[in-house]
């Protein structure tokens, strides 16, 4: 049974589980018997996806490979297999700095490991994949890459050039997986904004979102990784007038100074940023927003980051992740800047804005007591039922949690429910008829 059975273990982003779920997929039609992510890995067999974002992502990364590469070496693990974005960046350093890994893939090619296994790639099977979370939402990956290029950022050195899939493939995928009862979708990629311009020469989320929309069973639609710079103002419409499109835009700003967001390439202004800001709320009301902001890149002055606070608590963004800035080999910033801004610095910086994030975090939670949301429930979990509104993204947001004694209720399926409490960051209410 251990050598029918593979473990397979994703770090990273979502887009590196989807990877993960058509590796899955493609190996259980094989006779494989596939684990994700297990506690105790079961088999003679290992597959590591990895990150190579930021250091963090690349040190966790390398934790992991060389954690079951000692397991390979006690002999409690016969094969080791590594691919995914630090493979893809790295191959030839890991090659020679880890050599129990039996085969290095980058980003593109884990389809060779098939044929590695003495196996084939099922190209009928390329649109299905074994979702590995719960049955009701999946990830929808639109497009790979990015043409970018911000100063920091090392994923278009990774991951190439934005590539667009084509819309037709997309809406198959997402009926193949609503026949497989899957009613909710968060649609992801490096930069969604882009999706289209490739192969139909114009930007074409809006219609692609229009049209996911109008497939019986998609019950909600979430959007994530937008760009502010040429954002395609025709997607405020679509969410504005469908009801399955969530009033949920993720979009990662990283700062609000001229100074800083032209040091980080963004090509946006402060100006820019605050305009489409205000746009998004007009026009989508009860809209909520996610960013991502970053402290610490070179030249960030005492001035950017009072700005940047200021900036935070006058938009009151109802999600917001911060990270401090990383130097990454190979990026514009790697070899135009000094990184200057010292770790204490970073790490103060860092710690202070998200400090104040969850105050406006508990002051509007506190405002939602007393109302009333659509919530889908996910999961149990102890004395609680725990789901989300359409405001909140699986894994990243903040969740809902009901008391299980009250009333029996189905994993998957939506219900109303009132607010009576809530902390900083999570809601807690009853199911109401």
């Amino acid at each position: 049974m251990r050598r029918k059975t593979i473990d397979i273990v994703t770090l990273g982003c979502s887009k590196n589980l989807v990877d993960s779920e058509h590796l899955m997929r493609q190996l259980e039609a094989e006779g494989y018997r596939v684990t994700h992510d297990a506690e105790r890995p079961q088999g003679q067999i290992a597959v590591i996806n990895t990150c190579g974002f930021i250091g963090d992502a690349k040190e966790e990364s390398i934790e992991m490979i060389l954690e079951f590469a000692q397991a390979k070496e006690e002999g409690r693990l016969e094969k080791l297999y590594v691919m995914g974005c630090l493979s893809e960046r790295y191959l030839k350093e890991l090659s020679v700095e880890i050599p129990q890994v039996d085969k290095y893939y980058g980003k593109f090619n884990w389809t060779e490991l098939l044929n590695d296994l003495g196996r084939h790639y099922h190209e009928e099977l390329k649109m299905e994949r074994t979702l590995t979370t719960p049955r009701h939402y999946a990830y929808l990956k639109i497009s790979e890459g990015c043409d970018r290029k911000c100063a920091y950022c090392a994923i278009p050195l990774i991951t190439g050039s934005h590539v667009s899939r084509p819309m037709e493939g997309i809406l198959d995928e997402v009926r193949y997986l609503v026949a497989g009862g899957v009613k909710e979708f968060q649609v992801i990629a490096q930069e969604l904004t882009y999706y289209g311009v490739d192969l139909y020469k114009k930007q074409m989320l809006p219609e692609l979102i229009e049209r996911m929309a109008d497939i019986p069973g998609v019950e909600w639609i979430r959007l994530h990784y937008a760009y502010p710079a040429g954002f395609p103002r025709d997607l405020l419409r679509v969410m504005r007038e469908r009801p399955n499109v969530c009033k949920y835009m993720d979009i990662a700003l990283q700062h609000i100074t001229d100074n800083m967001l032209e040091r980080m390439r963004r090509h946006v202004t402060r100006e820019q940023t605050l305009r489409l800001i205000e746009d998004f709320r007009r026009e989508v009301p009860g809209i909520h927003l996610r960013t991502t902001l970053m402290v610490g890149f070179p030249g960030e002055t005492e001035a950017d980051f009072e700005a940047l606070k200021d900036f935070t608590r006058t938009v009151r963004f109802d999600r917001m992740g911060a990270f401090a800035y990383s130097e990454e080999e190979g990026t514009y910033a790697a070899s135009h800047y000094e990184d200057n801004v010292s770790p204490e610095v970073k790490q103060a910086r860092l710690d202070e804005l998200m400090g104040i994030q969850q105050q406006i975090s508990a002051e509007l939670n506190e405002a939602k007591i007393g109302k009333r949301f659509k919530v889908i429930i996910d999961r149990m979990e102890g004395e609680y039922y725990v789901g989300r509104t359409e405001f909140d993204s699986p894994e990243v947001d903040p969740e809902v949690l009901i008391e299980r004694d009250a009333k029996t209720l189905e994993i998957g399926n939506f219900y109303q429910v009132e607010v009576d409490s809530s902390d900083d960051y999570d809601l807690f209410g009853h199911v109401v008829d």
